[in-house]
Protein backbone atom coordinates (compact mmCIF):
# COMPACT_ATOMS: atom_id res chain seq x y z
CA UNK A 1 0.00 0.00 0.00
CA UNK A 2 0.99 3.83 -1.01
CA UNK A 3 1.82 6.10 1.74
CA UNK A 4 -1.65 7.85 0.59
CA UNK A 5 -5.17 6.96 2.17
CA UNK A 6 -6.82 7.97 -1.26
CA UNK A 7 -7.79 6.63 -4.45
CA UNK A 8 -4.75 6.75 -6.56
CA UNK A 9 -7.00 7.88 -9.41
CA UNK A 10 -5.09 11.68 -9.69
CA UNK A 11 -2.20 12.42 -11.07
CA UNK A 12 -1.63 15.03 -8.65
CA UNK A 13 0.93 17.77 -9.11
CA UNK A 14 3.33 18.18 -6.07
CA UNK A 15 2.25 21.43 -4.65
CA UNK A 16 -0.34 21.66 -1.82
CA UNK A 17 -2.06 25.55 -1.14
CA UNK A 18 -3.21 26.79 1.86
CA UNK A 19 -5.32 29.72 1.01
CA UNK A 20 -6.16 32.33 -2.19
CA UNK A 21 -6.48 36.16 -2.39
CA UNK A 22 -8.50 36.97 -6.26
CA UNK A 23 -6.42 35.06 -8.43
CA UNK A 24 -3.35 33.88 -6.40
CA UNK A 25 -2.87 31.08 -4.38
CA UNK A 26 -0.40 30.80 -1.36
CA UNK A 27 1.57 28.06 -0.24
CA UNK A 28 2.16 27.59 3.56
CA UNK A 29 5.58 28.82 3.29
CA UNK A 30 4.04 31.88 1.61
CA UNK A 31 4.82 30.79 -2.25
CA UNK A 32 2.37 32.77 -5.12
CA UNK A 33 1.12 31.73 -7.66
CA UNK A 34 -0.91 33.27 -10.24
CA UNK A 35 -4.44 31.03 -10.58
CA UNK A 36 -5.21 30.92 -14.15
CA UNK A 37 -7.17 27.40 -13.90
CA UNK A 38 -9.32 28.41 -11.28
CA UNK A 39 -10.38 25.11 -9.95
CA UNK A 40 -11.00 24.15 -13.89
CA UNK A 41 -13.51 27.09 -14.62
CA UNK A 42 -15.05 26.94 -11.35
CA UNK A 43 -14.07 29.97 -8.82
CA UNK A 44 -15.94 32.50 -11.37
CA UNK A 45 -15.18 35.21 -8.61
CA UNK A 46 -11.85 34.22 -7.58
CA UNK A 47 -10.56 32.91 -3.89
CA UNK A 48 -12.57 34.18 -0.71
CA UNK A 49 -14.62 37.08 -3.18
CA UNK A 50 -16.27 39.22 0.41
CA UNK A 51 -19.65 38.68 -0.73
CA UNK A 52 -19.29 35.36 -1.33
CA UNK A 53 -17.31 34.44 2.11
CA UNK A 54 -20.12 36.47 3.74
CA UNK A 55 -23.32 34.84 1.91
CA UNK A 56 -22.07 31.38 2.96
CA UNK A 57 -20.82 32.30 5.92
CA UNK A 58 -24.24 34.23 7.38
CA UNK A 59 -26.15 30.79 5.71
CA UNK A 60 -23.40 28.68 7.93
CA UNK A 61 -24.93 30.57 11.08
CA UNK A 62 -29.11 29.80 10.22
CA UNK A 63 -29.18 26.54 8.22
CA UNK A 64 -27.05 24.04 6.53
CA UNK A 65 -29.63 21.41 5.42
CA UNK A 66 -33.30 20.28 5.58
CA UNK A 67 -33.65 18.12 2.11
CA UNK A 68 -36.11 18.83 -0.17
CA UNK A 69 -39.12 17.52 1.48
CA UNK A 70 -39.52 21.29 2.88
CA UNK A 71 -39.23 24.22 0.79
CA UNK A 72 -36.42 25.96 0.61
CA UNK A 73 -36.57 29.87 -0.13
CA UNK A 74 -32.97 30.52 -1.56
CA UNK A 75 -33.85 27.61 -4.10
CA UNK A 76 -36.85 29.12 -5.15
CA UNK A 77 -35.22 32.44 -4.97
CA UNK A 78 -32.16 30.90 -7.58
CA UNK A 79 -34.52 28.84 -9.63
CA UNK A 80 -36.56 32.13 -10.70
CA UNK A 81 -33.81 34.28 -11.31
CA UNK A 82 -32.12 31.88 -13.78
CA UNK A 83 -35.37 31.58 -15.29
CA UNK A 84 -35.13 35.31 -15.49
CA UNK A 85 -32.45 35.68 -17.34
CA UNK A 86 -32.31 32.06 -19.22
CA UNK A 87 -34.53 30.35 -21.47
CA UNK A 88 -35.74 28.27 -19.26
CA UNK A 89 -38.89 27.66 -17.59
CA UNK A 90 -38.01 24.79 -14.48
CA UNK A 91 -34.51 24.41 -12.57
CA UNK A 92 -33.44 21.61 -10.94
CA UNK A 93 -30.95 21.53 -8.84
CA UNK A 94 -27.55 19.52 -8.15
CA UNK A 95 -24.06 18.83 -6.83
CA UNK A 96 -21.62 18.49 -9.79
CA UNK A 97 -22.24 19.18 -13.62
CA UNK A 98 -22.30 15.38 -13.98
CA UNK A 99 -25.76 15.05 -12.50
CA UNK A 100 -26.96 17.68 -13.86
CA UNK A 101 -26.28 15.78 -17.25
CA UNK A 102 -27.94 13.33 -16.07
CA UNK A 103 -30.98 15.12 -15.25
CA UNK A 104 -30.62 16.34 -18.68
CA UNK A 105 -30.57 12.75 -19.90
CA UNK A 106 -33.42 11.53 -17.98
CA UNK A 107 -35.48 14.65 -18.41
CA UNK A 108 -35.29 14.01 -22.45
CA UNK A 109 -35.74 10.62 -22.08
CA UNK A 110 -38.99 11.06 -20.10
CA UNK A 111 -39.91 13.77 -22.43
CA UNK A 112 -41.00 10.98 -25.35
CA UNK A 113 -41.69 8.54 -22.83
CA UNK A 114 -44.24 10.86 -21.70
CA UNK A 115 -45.75 11.21 -25.22
CA UNK A 116 -45.78 7.93 -26.03
CA UNK A 117 -42.44 6.70 -27.12
CA UNK A 118 -40.63 4.89 -25.19
CA UNK A 119 -38.48 3.53 -27.81
CA UNK A 120 -37.30 6.88 -28.13
CA UNK A 121 -34.39 7.08 -26.32
CA UNK A 122 -31.33 7.66 -28.33
CA UNK A 123 -29.24 10.95 -28.03
CA UNK A 124 -26.67 12.32 -30.38
CA UNK A 125 -23.41 13.54 -29.05
CA UNK A 126 -19.98 14.74 -30.49
CA UNK A 127 -16.17 12.81 -30.14
CA UNK A 128 -13.95 15.33 -27.93
CA UNK A 129 -17.04 15.56 -25.58
CA UNK A 130 -16.52 15.32 -21.81
CA UNK A 131 -19.77 15.14 -19.85
CA UNK A 132 -18.92 13.89 -16.44
CA UNK A 133 -17.80 10.70 -14.80
CA UNK A 134 -20.64 8.69 -14.21
CA UNK A 135 -21.51 5.47 -16.45
CA UNK A 136 -24.18 7.72 -18.40
CA UNK A 137 -22.05 10.47 -18.76
CA UNK A 138 -18.64 8.55 -19.54
CA UNK A 139 -21.29 6.63 -22.18
CA UNK A 140 -22.33 10.05 -23.57
CA UNK A 141 -18.79 11.56 -24.26
CA UNK A 142 -17.77 8.59 -25.34
CA UNK A 143 -14.29 8.90 -25.56
CA UNK A 144 -12.04 4.94 -25.12
CA UNK A 145 -10.15 6.69 -21.88
CA UNK A 146 -12.57 6.63 -19.19
CA UNK A 147 -14.73 3.65 -20.62
CA UNK A 148 -11.96 0.97 -20.52
CA UNK A 149 -12.34 -1.06 -17.51
CA UNK A 150 -16.08 -0.07 -16.48
CA UNK A 151 -17.93 -2.80 -18.48
CA UNK A 152 -20.16 -2.55 -20.78
CA UNK A 153 -20.69 1.19 -22.09
CA UNK A 154 -24.26 2.45 -21.27
CA UNK A 155 -26.60 1.98 -24.64
CA UNK A 156 -28.32 4.86 -26.02
CA UNK A 157 -25.43 7.04 -26.79
CA UNK A 158 -24.57 7.64 -30.21
CA UNK A 159 -21.17 9.96 -31.64
CA UNK A 160 -20.20 11.54 -34.62
CA UNK A 161 -17.45 13.87 -35.34
CA UNK A 162 -17.28 17.34 -34.33
CA UNK A 163 -18.79 19.80 -36.42
CA UNK A 164 -19.66 17.25 -39.17
CA UNK A 165 -23.21 17.79 -40.10
CA UNK A 166 -23.39 15.01 -42.98
CA UNK A 167 -22.23 12.40 -40.28
CA UNK A 168 -24.71 13.88 -37.86
CA UNK A 169 -27.54 13.58 -40.04
CA UNK A 170 -26.50 9.96 -40.80
CA UNK A 171 -26.81 9.26 -37.71
CA UNK A 172 -30.21 10.71 -36.52
CA UNK A 173 -33.14 8.13 -36.52
CA UNK A 174 -36.46 8.01 -35.47
CA UNK A 175 -35.01 6.55 -32.30
CA UNK A 176 -33.20 9.79 -31.49
CA UNK A 177 -34.58 11.59 -28.05
CA UNK A 178 -32.08 14.52 -28.57
CA UNK A 179 -29.13 15.72 -29.60
CA UNK A 180 -26.43 17.27 -26.26
CA UNK A 181 -23.29 19.40 -27.13
CA UNK A 182 -21.32 21.60 -25.43
CA UNK A 183 -21.46 25.20 -27.28
CA UNK A 184 -17.56 25.17 -26.28
CA UNK A 185 -15.55 22.20 -26.04
CA UNK A 186 -13.60 22.72 -22.67
CA UNK A 187 -11.70 18.97 -22.24
CA UNK A 188 -12.22 18.61 -26.03
CA UNK A 189 -9.41 21.25 -26.61
CA UNK A 190 -11.31 25.14 -26.08
CA UNK A 191 -13.52 24.49 -29.58
CA UNK A 192 -16.39 26.77 -30.00
CA UNK A 193 -18.67 25.22 -32.29
CA UNK A 194 -19.91 27.37 -34.91
CA UNK A 195 -22.57 29.43 -34.57
CA UNK A 196 -24.32 28.65 -38.18
CA UNK A 197 -24.19 24.76 -36.53
CA UNK A 198 -25.65 25.45 -33.28
CA UNK A 199 -28.74 27.59 -35.54
CA UNK A 200 -28.86 24.22 -37.40
CA UNK A 201 -29.44 22.26 -34.38
CA UNK A 202 -31.91 24.13 -32.91
CA UNK A 203 -33.61 24.04 -36.99
CA UNK A 204 -33.55 20.23 -36.70
CA UNK A 205 -34.56 19.46 -33.21
CA UNK A 206 -37.48 21.54 -34.09
CA UNK A 207 -38.13 19.70 -37.62
CA UNK A 208 -38.20 16.35 -35.85
CA UNK A 209 -38.97 16.90 -32.08
CA UNK A 210 -36.12 16.22 -31.05
CA UNK A 211 -34.92 18.38 -27.54
CA UNK A 212 -31.70 19.94 -28.10
CA UNK A 213 -29.06 19.62 -24.54
CA UNK A 214 -26.44 22.05 -24.22
CA UNK A 215 -23.91 21.61 -21.71
CA UNK A 216 -22.62 24.77 -20.31
CA UNK A 217 -20.82 23.06 -17.14
CA UNK A 218 -17.59 24.98 -18.14
CA UNK A 219 -18.68 27.61 -20.73
CA UNK A 220 -21.41 29.30 -18.65
CA UNK A 221 -22.00 31.66 -16.03
CA UNK A 222 -20.22 34.72 -17.81
CA UNK A 223 -17.04 32.19 -18.87
CA UNK A 224 -16.92 33.83 -22.08
CA UNK A 225 -18.73 37.10 -21.56
CA UNK A 226 -22.24 36.08 -21.99
CA UNK A 227 -24.09 34.54 -19.16
CA UNK A 228 -23.91 31.17 -21.23
CA UNK A 229 -22.08 30.70 -24.44
CA UNK A 230 -24.78 29.83 -26.19
CA UNK A 231 -25.94 33.44 -26.42
CA UNK A 232 -23.37 34.28 -29.20
CA UNK A 233 -25.34 32.25 -31.74
CA UNK A 234 -29.00 32.76 -30.50
CA UNK A 235 -30.18 29.49 -31.16
CA UNK A 236 -31.34 28.43 -26.97
CA UNK A 237 -31.72 24.82 -26.05
CA UNK A 238 -34.45 22.91 -24.38
CA UNK A 239 -32.21 21.50 -21.35
CA UNK A 240 -29.22 22.71 -20.32
CA UNK A 241 -26.66 21.49 -17.63
CA UNK A 242 -24.54 24.46 -15.69
CA UNK A 243 -22.01 23.72 -12.60
CA UNK A 244 -18.70 24.85 -12.34
CA UNK A 245 -18.83 29.04 -11.85
CA UNK A 246 -22.30 29.52 -10.65
CA UNK A 247 -21.12 27.88 -7.43
CA UNK A 248 -18.42 30.20 -7.02
CA UNK A 249 -16.19 26.90 -5.57
CA UNK A 250 -19.12 25.40 -3.24
CA UNK A 251 -20.30 22.54 -4.98
CA UNK A 252 -22.99 22.57 -6.93
CA UNK A 253 -25.46 22.52 -10.58
CA UNK A 254 -28.32 22.87 -12.64
CA UNK A 255 -30.12 20.89 -14.80
CA UNK A 256 -32.44 24.40 -16.91
CA UNK A 257 -35.38 22.99 -18.86
CA UNK A 258 -38.57 24.74 -20.84
CA UNK A 259 -41.40 24.07 -19.41
CA UNK A 260 -42.49 21.91 -22.65
CA UNK A 261 -39.53 19.36 -21.76
CA UNK A 262 -39.88 19.56 -17.65
CA UNK A 263 -43.17 18.52 -17.38
CA UNK A 264 -42.97 14.60 -17.61
CA UNK A 265 -40.70 14.98 -14.54
CA UNK A 266 -43.32 14.27 -12.40
CA UNK A 267 -42.71 13.78 -8.69
CA UNK A 268 -41.17 11.02 -8.05
CA UNK A 269 -39.24 10.66 -11.02
CA UNK A 270 -35.93 12.17 -9.96
CA UNK A 271 -34.35 13.42 -6.75
CA UNK A 272 -31.76 14.52 -4.58
CA UNK A 273 -30.28 14.47 -1.16
CA UNK A 274 -27.86 17.92 -1.23
CA UNK A 275 -28.71 19.45 -4.35
CA UNK A 276 -29.97 22.44 -3.87
CA UNK A 277 -29.62 23.01 -0.14
CA UNK A 278 -29.41 26.21 1.93
CA UNK A 279 -25.63 26.36 2.03
CA UNK A 280 -25.25 26.25 -1.73
CA UNK A 281 -27.90 28.55 -2.61
CA UNK A 282 -26.46 31.03 -0.40
CA UNK A 283 -23.51 31.18 -2.34
CA UNK A 284 -25.07 30.54 -5.83
CA UNK A 285 -27.38 33.80 -5.16
CA UNK A 286 -24.03 35.36 -4.40
CA UNK A 287 -22.45 34.81 -7.61
CA UNK A 288 -25.55 35.87 -9.63
CA UNK A 289 -25.48 39.32 -7.40
CA UNK A 290 -22.43 39.99 -9.09
CA UNK A 291 -21.99 38.54 -12.23
CA UNK A 292 -25.70 40.11 -13.05
CA UNK A 293 -24.62 43.82 -12.31
CA UNK A 294 -24.39 46.08 -14.89
CA UNK A 295 -21.04 45.91 -16.91
CA UNK A 296 -20.18 42.91 -15.36
CA UNK A 297 -19.91 40.96 -18.26
CA UNK A 298 -18.33 43.63 -20.51
CA UNK A 299 -15.30 43.79 -18.17
CA UNK A 300 -15.14 40.03 -19.25
CA UNK A 301 -15.14 40.81 -22.66
CA UNK A 302 -13.03 43.79 -22.16
CA UNK A 303 -10.01 41.79 -19.91
CA UNK A 304 -10.28 38.53 -22.37
CA UNK A 305 -9.02 41.07 -25.56
CA UNK A 306 -6.42 42.15 -23.34
CA UNK A 307 -5.47 38.36 -22.62
CA UNK A 308 -5.63 37.10 -26.11
CA UNK A 309 -3.41 39.97 -27.78
CA UNK A 310 -0.60 39.77 -25.05
CA UNK A 311 -1.24 35.57 -25.99
CA UNK A 312 -1.18 36.20 -29.73
CA UNK A 313 2.42 38.22 -29.20
CA UNK A 314 3.64 35.18 -26.97
CA UNK A 315 2.57 32.84 -29.86
CA UNK A 316 4.52 34.89 -32.32
CA UNK A 317 7.45 35.15 -30.08
CA UNK A 318 7.67 31.62 -29.47
CA UNK A 319 6.44 29.69 -32.41
CA UNK A 320 8.74 26.69 -31.32
CA UNK A 321 6.17 26.28 -28.20
CA UNK A 322 2.83 27.79 -29.09
CA UNK A 323 1.07 27.16 -32.49
CA UNK A 324 -2.46 29.38 -32.27
CA UNK A 325 -4.70 30.71 -29.32
CA UNK A 326 -8.58 29.56 -29.54
CA UNK A 327 -11.36 30.23 -27.48
CA UNK A 328 -13.43 32.96 -26.03
CA UNK A 329 -14.02 34.79 -23.53
CA UNK A 330 -11.85 34.27 -20.22
CA UNK A 331 -12.37 30.56 -21.85
CA UNK A 332 -9.10 30.60 -23.78
CA UNK A 333 -6.57 27.89 -24.78
CA UNK A 334 -2.96 27.72 -26.20
CA UNK A 335 -2.20 25.17 -29.04
CA UNK A 336 1.32 23.78 -28.24
CA UNK A 337 4.05 22.49 -30.66
CA UNK A 338 5.43 20.62 -27.48
CA UNK A 339 3.22 18.03 -25.65
CA UNK A 340 0.96 20.37 -23.38
CA UNK A 341 1.86 18.38 -20.40
CA UNK A 342 5.48 19.53 -20.58
CA UNK A 343 4.35 23.35 -21.07
CA UNK A 344 1.73 22.84 -18.26
CA UNK A 345 5.03 21.86 -15.66
CA UNK A 346 6.86 24.76 -17.18
CA UNK A 347 4.15 27.39 -16.67
CA UNK A 348 3.78 25.89 -12.85
CA UNK A 349 7.66 26.39 -12.59
CA UNK A 350 7.20 29.80 -13.57
CA UNK A 351 3.89 29.74 -10.77
CA UNK A 352 1.36 30.41 -13.16
CA UNK A 353 -1.34 27.77 -13.07
CA UNK A 354 -3.25 26.78 -16.32
CA UNK A 355 -4.78 23.57 -17.09
CA UNK A 356 -4.38 20.54 -20.01
CA UNK A 357 -6.67 20.11 -22.46
CA UNK A 358 -7.62 17.76 -25.72
CA UNK A 359 -6.04 18.40 -29.08
CA UNK A 360 -2.74 19.68 -26.79
CA UNK A 361 -3.93 22.77 -25.67
CA UNK A 362 -3.21 23.93 -22.58
CA UNK A 363 -6.14 25.91 -20.88
CA UNK A 364 -6.39 29.12 -19.35
CA UNK A 365 -9.80 29.83 -17.25
CA UNK A 366 -8.86 32.83 -15.20
CA UNK A 367 -11.53 34.16 -12.32
CA UNK A 368 -13.73 36.57 -13.97
CA UNK A 369 -12.25 38.86 -12.18
CA UNK A 370 -9.27 38.81 -12.79
CA UNK A 371 -7.00 42.36 -12.63
CA UNK A 372 -5.77 43.78 -15.66
CA UNK A 373 -2.58 43.85 -13.74
CA UNK A 374 -2.91 39.96 -13.08
CA UNK A 375 -3.20 39.84 -16.80
CA UNK A 376 0.00 41.74 -17.53
CA UNK A 377 1.34 39.61 -14.62
CA UNK A 378 0.51 36.49 -16.23
CA UNK A 379 1.50 36.89 -19.71
CA UNK A 380 4.81 37.77 -17.90
CA UNK A 381 5.23 34.20 -16.34
CA UNK A 382 3.67 32.82 -19.87
CA UNK A 383 7.08 34.33 -21.79
CA UNK A 384 9.31 32.96 -18.53
CA UNK A 385 7.51 29.44 -18.54
CA UNK A 386 7.99 29.68 -22.82
CA UNK A 387 11.61 30.55 -22.79
CA UNK A 388 12.29 27.73 -20.69
CA UNK A 389 11.46 25.48 -23.67
CA UNK A 390 11.90 27.41 -26.88
CA UNK A 391 14.78 25.84 -28.79
CA UNK A 392 18.07 27.43 -28.74
CA UNK A 393 19.13 29.97 -31.61
CA UNK A 394 21.55 28.48 -33.60
CA UNK A 395 24.32 30.08 -35.08
CA UNK A 396 27.59 29.30 -37.03
CA UNK A 397 31.08 30.29 -36.04
CA UNK A 398 32.99 32.80 -38.96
Amino acid sequence: MSGSALYESFARAPLAFERGEGSWLLTASGERYLDFAAGIAVNSLGHCHPHLVAALTEQAGKLWHVSNLYEIPGQRRLGERLVANTFADRVFFTNSGAEALECAIKTARRYHYAKGNPKRFRIVTFEGAFHGRTLATIAAGGQAKYLEGFGPKVDGFDQVPFDDWDALMACVSDATAAILIEPVQGEGGIRPVPAAFLQKLRALCDERDMLLIYDEVQSGIGRTGRLFAHEWSGAAPDIMAIAKGIGGGFPMGACLSTEAAAEAMTPGTHGTTFGGNPLAMAVGNAVLDIVLEDGFLDEVTRKSLLLKQGLASIVDEFPDVFEDVRGAGLMLGLKCRQPNGVVNTALRDARLLAVPAGENVVRLLPPLTVTDEDIRAALDKLREGAASLAMPATGTNG
